[in-house]
């Protein structure tokens, strides 16, 4: 269960291949798309390798897409995403035209030459991608001046409170503060209890590894440059690492706290705010909607999660659409792109959503699209007061903290640079290494990951 906690999807390293041209259909005989008429009208057979287990949402989205699209037959493989199936289909010729995946995947793709630019399908389709969806949601597919993929969702990062835990520990809201280092410390000591020397209650989950970018970043790290170039040696992520330490220390340390998180039964009966067994935990947008039908048994709240600045700070993450070189029909996948990621198709999709929630009794705690546009317009008209003031407060929170995003940063080497940060992380966590020296052999292989991409491409 710990692990569907985690904001990032580690998707695997992706092969170097060498691909032979593959035969386009309607005329489109061009492997790369940079010759592709996207304002041709979409027709033929559309193979889109997407949607794993729909839920009301994207079933709502599909329908949506299928009824603008009635000259195509689209055809959905929603099992979920391989790294190594996708390659071996690439090297096959059995191409996909469409693939869904993590935006932390789309650089390294887009370096090796295995997807396609979209500038010229959005020139063709008139979508101005930095007006659809957030700026730092494009950054994270935006590479060497090109967009190689559509985001959607963007569910930001905030940190959830258990209010019963904070007031019985003689600890206010404000003190759940990550930019004030000792004031947070002293928090989490009060909140924290332990039962035969291990934790019993935690004053603060930071829910890593999944949220280490956020922690890395925040207190004013970087990941990797402008032109994506891994930095994890860079001095200034260290902050970041040392105060995850303290804050394990305090609990017990990484090990005793890590196995106590494994126990969390975090999405059933007794999940870790009906047990008590956290003052506070670092949790993305979806999760209140997991907690919702235990407000009857819990007080939760939220406070932004805040940088070394002092400003309340969050980071993008989420998947997208991208077209394969090969593709057979890049025409019906651009627009099939396009009308599953547009305006219309979210509040489609917000409706159905709207008649499940009413149904089960459930609240709308909004649906954070990737688009501002959209969700602005779904929180205006559907997200309504729950009658619980508190939990109203976390939703409010989170529509918050959309302003105050930050791309991961795009890198050909993202994955390597995702799994190096979190063994580095466990190295300094369990006192093996030291921040500085974790850090450098991270460094170090996400560069030779780096390298090989960037000749690969």
């Amino acid at each position: 269960m710990r692990k569907k906690l985690i904001g990032l999807l580690a998707i695997g390293a992706v092969a170097v291949l060498s691909l032979t041209a593959c035969t386009s259909g309607g005329g489109n005989n061009n492997k790369s798309g940079s010759n592709t008429d996207y304002s041709a009208k979409p027709s033929g057979t559309l193979n889109s390798w997407s949607f794993n287990n729909a839920d009301d949402v994207g079933k709502a989205r599909l329908a949506y897409a299928a009824a603008q699209l009635k000259g195509v037959t689209i055809k959905i493989d929603g099992t979920p995403f391989d790294a190594q199936k996708f390659t071996t289909r690439l090297a096959s010729g059995n191409v996909p035209d469409i693939v869904q995946l993590d935006r932390t995947s789309v650089t390294q793709y887009a370096a090796q030459g295995l997807i396609q630019p979209l500038d010229k399908c959005f020139s063709a389709r008139n979508i101005n991608p930095d007006k659809r969806w957030y700026p730092y949601v494009v950054d994270d597919v935006r590479y060497k001046g090109q967009i190689w993929a559509t985001p959607q969702f963007y569910q930001p990062p905030a940190i959830l409170v258990n209010v019963k835990v904070m007031k019985a520990a003689g600890v206010t809201e404000d003190q759940i503060n990550t930019s004030k280092p000792d004031e947070l410390i002293t928090a989490i000591q009060k909140m924290y209890k332990a039962s035969g020397g291990n934790p019993s209650t935690l004053g603060l989950d930071p829910n890593v590894p999944g949220n280490i970018g956020l922690w890395i970043l925040g207190m004013g790290g970087q990941l990797n440059d402008s032109n994506g170039k891994p930095t994890l040696d860079n001095p200034k992520n260290v902050a970041g690492l040392d105060l995850l330490k303290k804050i394990m220390d305090a609990q017990g340390g990484y090990a005793k706290v890590e196995s106590f998180t494994g126990s969390f039964n975090s999405f059933g009966n007794n999940n870790q705010f009906v047990e008590n067994q956290v003052g506070s935990q670092v949790d993305a947008q979806w999760y209140p909607n997991v907690i919702s039908p235990y407000l009857d048994k819990i007080d939760v709240r939220a406070v932004p999660f805040m940088a070394s600045n002092g400003k309340p700070f969050s980071v993008a993450s989420g998947t997208s659409f991208a077209i394969p070189k090969g593709a057979k029909n890049p025409v019906a996948a651009c627009a099939w792109m396009d009308e599953i990621t547009n305006y219309d198709s979210w509040i489609a999709a917000e409706k159905a959503r709207v008649a499940t929630l009413a149904k089960n009794h459930g609240i709308n705690t909004g649906l954070f699209t990737g688009s501002p546009q959209a969700d602005q317009a779904i929180r205006k008209q559907y997200v309504k007061p729950s009658g619980n003031a508190d939990f109203d407060q976390v939703i409010q929170t989170y529509y918050k903290v959309l302003d105050y995003g930050k791309t991961f940063g795009s890198s050909p080497a993202g994955q390597t640079i995702n799994q190096e940060l979190s063994n580095a992380m466990t190295a300094v966590l369990l006192g093996q290494k030291s921040a500085t020296d974790a850090l450098k052999s991270a460094q170090a292989a996400s560069l030779r990951a780096y390298n090989s991409a960037v000749k690969g491409g």
